[in-house]
């Protein structure tokens, strides 16, 4: 954006596409911005504009801008606090009347987008929650816009086909803030919907509702489970200790994951000095959770293939179907990530499976590095991605 772009937007005052503030560190406002952009509530299909560094009468502040406000800027992205991901930019503007940051927030094509599990909408200079018919305008402008597999209708499947209860006591009361399940008298196909797991045009859960909640997954999604096999050595010839088959809803997946994983890790002590030893581990815990999480969230769930975890002597080996996505590719991996399930994100995130988005395999290398373990090596083509974890020698 330049200078008279900008001035264009102040002469504006603040309106339904752009926020003021003269704050740099109420992240709460900027969160809430974020979100009610994305959300594009009078559909007006352009960005939104949160500008700091600006009061409220449209007046420059002459602020200093630092490196530091633009990172928790652009970390607004990231941190899992704004479902699903908003698409953003943050630049700085240098006037002669003081430094401006501008955050660019695209409408997001998965309405509706929920800030600690409220949905923020903007009408004009308010900003505020959705009421509840408001927030059905989101959810069904949000049909014709689904790209992405998971936040598709499962055809032929119908309400019966989920878990009620694993919906209103597991994943609900993590995903949305409690004053919100307090006021909803919605309906249960509504409240799905309204989280990206029902289809209300079409009467019938998501890929992703089947996925969280449905009581016979591989039905309707065969390759969705885990392929986990323990070999007693270097070889796949070599003789099989364990193997298994996990499947269900995706809780129930990565709960099993969580224990059988921890179940194969070891430790053993290394002499650091003469009179000095230090714990370490084969697998680092952190390092092996994050690859296999990852493989989970970003997997291709319309594969017919499972993830496979393969667990010899001297290397682990996570390969699952589908390979880089979206703006992800050989030239930026691992530094851009692009998310193919981000109904599933999102849940992952809620469920306490995630803490932050676009760090898993950065913590995976850091993880391997203090454990004195080789960095893990990635292997993908358009269908498959395939991570290497080498035992620490």
């Amino acid at each position: 954006m330049d200078e008279t772009e900008l001035r264009r937007l102040i002469a504006q005052h603040e309106a339904d596409r752009v926020e003021f503030t003269i704050s740099t560190t109420d992240t709460e406002k900027f969160s809430e911005a974020v979100c009610a952009f994305a959300n594009d509530l009078p559909n007006h299909r352009k960005p939104g504009y949160l500008i700091i560094g600006v009061d409220r009468h449209g007046k420059f502040a002459g602020l200093k801008i630092d490196d530091e406000t633009l990172r928790n800027l652009g970390g607004l992205r990231d941190d899992g606090n704004i479902q699903p991901l908003p698409l953003l930019t943050v630049e700085k503007l240098v006037t002669a009347e003081g430094e401006v940051a501008i955050v660019t927030v695209q409408p997001s094509a998965l309405p509706p987008v929920r800030y600690r599990g409220r949905v923020c909408v903007r009408i004009g200079p308010r900003r505020g929650y959705a009421t509840e018919q408001e927030e059905r305008l989101l959810i069904e402008r949000r049909v014709s816009h689904a790209k992405t597999f998971d936040a598709q209708p499962c055809l032929g499947s119908t309400l019966d086909d989920l878990s009620q209860p694993l919906f209103l006591i597991e994943y609900r009361q993590q995903a949305l803030a409690p004053e919100v399940i307090a006021e909803n008298a919605r309906p249960l196909t509504h409240q799905l919907a309204s989280l990206r797991f029902f289809d209300l045009k079409n009467d019938c859960p998501t890929n992703a509702g089947i996925l969280l909640f449905g009581l016979d997954v591989r039905r309707w999604l065969p390759g969705a489970y885990v392929q986990f096999l323990r070999v007693g050595g270097d070889e796949l010839t070599d003789p099989v200790l364990n193997e298994r088959e996990i499947d269900g809803d995706l809780l129930t997946v990565l709960r099993e994951l969580d224990v059988l994983i921890g179940a194969q890790l070891t430790q053993y002590p290394v002499l650091e000095s003469a009179l000095r030893e230090r714990i370490v581990e084969a697998y680092p815990r952190v390092a092996v959770r994050e690859l296999v999480m990852n493989a989970v969230m970003h997997r291709d769930y319309a594969a017919t293939s499972p993830i496979r975890i393969t667990w010899l002597e001297n290397r682990i080996e996570i390969q699952s179907p589908g390979g880089l996505y979206g703006e992800a590719s050989a030239q930026n991996f691992p530094a851009q990530t692009s998310y193919r399930n981000p109904v599933v994100a999102e849940a992952m995130k809620a469920l306490g499976y995630v803490n932050r988005y676009g760090t898993g395999i950065l913590r995976a290398q850091q993880a391997l590095a203090r454990n004195g373990s080789p960095p893990a090596e990635f292997r993908f083509d358009a269908g498959y991605f395939l991570a290497v974890i080498r035992r620490r020698t």
